[in-house]
């Protein structure tokens, strides 16, 4: 039985198709996955609680580019920092993994 599932699901999986103008429009409409950079910058400047403000922007609704954009404008940041952290886009966001990527 495990060997039929193994190969069912196989089957499965190369029938998959990725949708890029889905991908594109759930990144557009999740702005909070920019998270982790305003928490890092939050963080290396010395503002306290920075994970607690975040989670007070997120809890219970959706973060928009407006609401991420007041947010990041509100923070005791340096200018040079506030403006990388606003030209910032969810579709090319991607953290660290391209070095943790290359640590395999």
């Amino acid at each position: 039985h495990g060997i039929i599932a193994y190969d069912s699901c196989i089957r499965g999986i190369g029938k998959l198709e990725a949708n890029p103008k889905r991908t594109s429009e759930d990144l557009d409409a999740n702005w909070e996955v920019l998270a982790e950079a305003v928490q890092t910058a939050m963080r290396r400047y010395g503002i306290e609680k920075p994970y607690e403000k975040l989670k007070e922007l997120s809890r219970g609704q959706s973060v928009d580019q407006a609401a991420l954009h007041r947010f990041i404008k509100s923070l005791d940041l340096p200018k040079q920092v506030k403006q990388r952290l606003l030209a910032l886009q969810p579709a090319d966001y991607t953290g660290n993994a391209a070095q943790q990527g290359s640590s395999i």
